[in-house]
């Protein structure tokens, strides 16, 4: 308690700094694995996807990004346990965020496209234990996460592969692909505007003082994807086509109009991604600043302080400015060969599923949601389409991160207890 009330301005501000650091490396990182597919499809330049993600992924985490951290922050660990000794949740939680930064940035400079949620997960959990013991980990909801790893890849690659082969047997099976393009791709904007509104206005809004019923909320969902639509029905038909690009790659003039829809599909998941990862940035960060600011009183339930969302989502942004591109190489275009017409199976079977999950506060990886959506697509062609050798290097890396950030966490914990006592 001592340490809280002596160096509690300085405890805040090194938590910011250190979640500032964690937020830079999930921008690396899993930003990085969202808008990889735009990328590799050559549908968004990579200047182009950093402004798509400055925009939508700071939306995002500032509409929708409170229910996931709440989860973060009261989910993995139980607080009562720290009620005595609330500066050692202080100083595990800054210690989480240096370690969970310092991990993700280590490889996003290797390219390795690890997950953020493992990575603070493991460190929270790694400090809980050395600190105050297993009992302070609740291992049901631990499970529930773990659970989660296998569950949301699989809904992933279901989502994408079903979405992939309806897109075959719609437009390229068919006599005039070009023409079924134009006439089915509008629904498929309509599919992706409607999951992005449905979070935003059944969720997200209410944190900006909006509250719509169920009812409404699906209306005004509706209403704003048939406006997206038609749009984009006006905007294909206006475009020219080039019967000679066919010549040089067959299918060059769809996969063009899919590549108007890939624009669409990477708004949807930079803000689902927001919505989602933001968490694992502010939700220790958010406990720090609550603890602090209580004089080491533990709630179960605080307000997030208003600098927190807006220190998460420009670290975000900064971050894949900044180290982003080698990750967005591994995932689009390590895994299999991507089109824009695959990679917007695989892109809106993701933010589906991530925003899914960020509406019922379960915090997920977005890598391995991503990864999976990926594979579906590529199994809609047959296994040999996947790079099954980047794909074990990929899950080695998963394997790796948890444990990683359980004994970075643990260093730095005792690093820490012994500078502030």
């Amino acid at each position: 308690m001592d340490i809280i009330a002596n160096y509690g301005t300085t405890l805040v501000l090194v938590a910011a700094l250190f979640g500032f650091l964690m937020a830079w490396g999930i921008g690396a990182n899993d930003v990085a694995n969202a808008m990889g597919t735009s990328v590799g499809t050559k549908s968004l330049t990579i200047r182009q996807a950093i402004i798509i993600a400055m925009i939508f992924e700071f939306a995002g985490a500032y509409l929708a990004g409170g229910e996931v951290t709440a989860t973060i922050r009261n989910g993995i660990i139980d607080t009562t346990a720290f009620t005595d000794r609330p500066d050692i949740l202080v100083l595990g939680m800054i210690a989480s965020l240096l370690a969970a930064g310092l991990w993700l940035i280590l490889a996003s400079y290797f390219g390795w496209p690890v997950s953020t949620t493992h990575s603070i997960i493991g460190a929270i959990v790694g400090f809980a234990v050395v600190s105050v013991g297993p009992e302070a980990v609740q291992w049901s909801k631990f499970g529930g996460i773990v659970g989660s790893w296998v569950v949301t890849p699989a809904l992933s690659g279901v989502i994408a592969y079903f979405m992939f082969i309806s897109v075959q047997k719609l437009i390229f099976n068919t006599d005039d692909p070009l023409t079924n393009a134009k006439r089915y791709v509008p629904f498929y904007m309509f599919l992706t505007s409607l999951v992005i509104c449905l979070v935003t206005i059944k969720k997200g809004l209410s944190h900006v003082g909006l509250h719509l019923s169920n009812g409404e909320g699906i209306l005004l969902s509706v209403g704003i994807s048939v406006a997206v639509a038609i749009a984009g029905w006006f905007y294909i038909r206006g475009q020219n086509y080039n019967p000679v690009d066919d010549n040089k790659m067959h299918f060059a003039n769809v996969e063009k109009v899919f590549g108007i829809l890939m624009v669409i599909t990477a708004c949807a998941m930079a803000f689902a991604h927001g919505s989602n990862d933001v968490a694992n940035a502010i939700g220790p960060l958010s406990a720090v600043v609550s603890t602090v600011e209580s004089a080491g009183q533990i709630t179960g339930q605080s307000s997030i302080a208003w600098w927190i969302l807006p220190l998460g989502g420009i670290g975000i942004v900064i971050g894949l400015a900044t180290m982003g591109e080698k990750v967005m190489a591994t995932v689009g275009t390590g895994i299999t060969h991507l089109t824009p017409s695959r990679g917007f199976a695989a892109q809106l079977a993701t933010a589906a599923t991530v925003v899914i999950a960020s509406g019922t506060g379960l915090p997920i990886s977005t890598t391995q949601t991503l990864v999976g959506a990926v594979m579906g697509v590529g199994l809609a062609r047959g296994i040999a389409a996947l790079n099954l050798g980047v794909l074990r290097n990929i899950v080695v890396s998963w394997v790796i991160t948890l444990p990683a950030g359980a004994i970075l966490a643990i260093a730095i914990f005792y690093v820490l207890e012994a500078c502030f006592s």
